[in-house]
């Protein structure tokens, strides 16, 4: 087989039904939403949940408990073999980690995790580290400053 070979497996394709191109076309008149009603209007229909009037199923359960994601610190995390590269004696900052590509989005800060090995010493400063982060940076001869 080749590539200009290729096809969709049969029956996987369907022509899309165009509505309310003229009677003899199968789908025209009243295109499939039958005769009247709400349904059949422009704009018709239910919002998500309605249940014809009827308290719905979202109102009618409890509502107990608290959610903290709203108010959550949320952390860009940065694993310590990240940081390998950049060069010796370099004073890591969230902008320059961001500028490097390691980091996409900020958030509320950066928080260094210790997974794999650093052997470049560094200053790092960031918002949070972990223990292990901490030694590991130590022990190759760098700083980690929380700011």
């Amino acid at each position: 087989m080749k590539l200009h070979e290729l096809q969709p497996a049969e029956g996987s394709k369907h022509v899309r039904k165009r509505k309310g191109r003229g009677i003899g076309t199968g789908n025209g008149k009243t295109a499939g939403r039958g005769h009247k009603g709400q349904n059949a209007r422009s704009g018709g229909g239910v919002r998500l949940g309605f249940e014809g009037g009827q308290t719905p199923l979202f109102r009618r359960l409890p509502k107990r408990g608290f959610n903290n994601s709203v108010f959550a610190t949320v952390f860009a995390e940065v694993n310590v073999a990240k940081l390998n590269k950049f060069e010796a004696g370099t004073v890591v900052t969230p902008g320059l980690l961001k500028e490097a590509g390691i980091v996409k989005n900020l958030h509320d800060g950066v928080k260094i995790l210790g997974n794999g090995e650093i052997t470049v010493a560094l200053t790092v400063q960031a918002q949070a580290f972990s223990k292990s982060a901490i030694e590991k940076i130590e022990a190759a001869g760098g700083k980690a400053e929380v700011i």
